[in-house]
């Protein structure tokens, strides 16, 4: 039957992607309905254009240390847009042809059209096509969220920053977490002056203080201005200009006004309640650890569930569970002692495991904490005061480590060889026997006290 497959995909992402591959190399007939571009936030309005202008910020914060490690550079050296956004843009078209090519080979058939589930047990409404499936995959991701505030239409999104053509002259974030942190050291250093309005105390209130305060200051000295406390009520006009209104009054003068406030599920108006699908009161889909919905034979992965907003996560339980349903691994899914995440800052910032308070909350006075705090060798050749962070905070009883949370240049890519460790059960003794590779920053982990 034309309609007929043994695995239906909602969503084009790099979840519901990373399914209907691995499915499909798994012998299974598999239909993926995707509406827009293959790849989902993570390719087109999120990880990988934010990388793009994250390395184009990074290059124009090493100008300076060029010229004073004697580099002939103009007195001022210009920065356009346009080049940075044509050689991004290319970069993800490449990505979707891969994809698009990817999936052709495998016989995925790719339906440009919304699924919404049905009543009837493994049917999906596809435009004006009935699909039916033993399993059903929900991977439909989320969108960001626009406060409901006055005056919130004369801001903007993360999605829309990625259509913006040139760094606006001044402008203002709304929000403490990861998004507005990465977003804001990018447009301060492609020209931007940048200020930031967190509703609460501190910023990335989830990862580890320490860590964090040390990003305060460094987006500080970076001239990133911080407001805390700052709960943003209204956004208005003024002068041709916006202004962003808080408890204490009103800043003006934005010319753009971006709102990093948090993303929404995006489970409505696809049939969930019709399948028997339960949602928690966020609107995410609950699952179990498993990857099962409350309706037998429908699936869910990713931003849309409660799990873990990061896309190594989405395609590790999307393949984990194709091999449970195609494969006859009657254990896969995912099971991390620790997941690592990078913030993309300037610096950047990267974590797996515990922070030092959730580690104490847990195990009271058996933890501990080794620290290293040093400038980075390009940093202390051109004498810039800011240092890198390097904690690892373990258990004494018996020198489990329990988390590592690094901030300094190379901290993205660093963490990657120290996560394994993590999931091996790493502790303190193995880092100690470790002999150190010198000189790097990455030895400071190692080499912490």
């Amino acid at each position: 039957m034309a309609d007929a497959f043994d695995l239906i995909v909602l969503g084009g992402g790099s979840g519901g992607l990373a399914a209907a591959i691995r499915a499909a190399r798994h012998g299974a007939r598999v239909a993926m309905l995707e509406p827009n571009f293959l790849g989902g936030t993570c390719v087109n309005v999120g990880c990988v254009p934010k990388k793009a202008m994250w390395l184009a910020a990074d290059l124009a914060e090493k100008l300076p240390v060029a010229r004073q490690l004697g580099f002939d550079l103009s007195e001022q050296v210009a920065h356009e847009w346009s080049p940075l956004l044509a050689a991004r843009n290319a970069y993800i078209e490449r990505i979707h042809a891969s994809y698009g090519s990817r999936l052709h080979e495998l016989g995925v058939s790719v339906i440009p059209a919304f699924g919404k589930l049905t009543a009837n047990a493994g049917e999906v409404l596809a435009a004006d096509k009935r699909l039916h499936a033993r399993h059903i995959l929900i991977a439909t991701g989320s969108r960001p969220l626009r406060p409901q505030i006055p005056g919130a239409e004369l801001g903007a999104v993360s999605d829309d920053f990625f259509a913006w053509r040139e760094a606006p002259a001044r402008v203002a974030i709304v929000g403490g977490g990861y998004i507005s942190v990465e977003l804001a050291g990018v447009l301060q250093a492609l020209g931007s002056e940048v200020e930031i309005f967190v509703r609460q105390g501190r910023l990335l209130s989830h990862f580890d203080a320490e860590i964090t305060q040390a990003l305060t200051n460094a987006m500080t000295a970076h001239g990133i201005k911080l407001h805390f406390n700052a709960d943003v009520l209204a956004l208005h006009e003024q002068e041709a200009k916006l202004a962003v209104e808080t408890g204490s009054g009103r800043q003006a003068g934005f010319d753009k006004v971006l709102f990093a406030t948090g993303r929404l599920p995006n489970s409505a108006d696809i049939g969930l309640e019709a399948a028997g699908v339960n949602c928690n009161s966020r609107g995410q889909i609950e699952v179990d650890a498993w990857q099962n919905t409350s309706a037998s034979g429908v699936y869910a992965v990713g931003d849309v569930t409660p799990q873990p907003a990061l896309t190594p996560h989405a395609v590790a339980a999307s393949r984990r569970l194709m091999d449970r349903l195609f494969a006859g691994e009657q254990d896969a899914r995912v099971n991390f002692a620790a997941i690592p995440t990078v913030v993309f800052s300037h610096p950047p910032l990267a974590t797996v495991g515990l922070s030092e308070t959730d580690a104490r909350k847990a195990h009271g006075d058996d933890v501990a904490v080794a620290r290293s705090a040093f400038r980075p060798m390009l940093g202390a050749l051109a004498d810039k005061p800011e240092k890198s962070l390097f904690k690892v905070v373990y258990r004494r009883s018996d020198e489990r480590v329990l988390g590592i949370h690094l901030i300094g240049e190379g901290s993205d890519e660093i963490l990657q060889g120290f996560a394994v460790a993590m999931q091996m059960g790493m502790r303190l003794g193995d880092l100690r026997s470790t002999l150190a590779i010198h000189p790097t920053s990455a030895e400071e982990v190692v080499l912490a006290q």
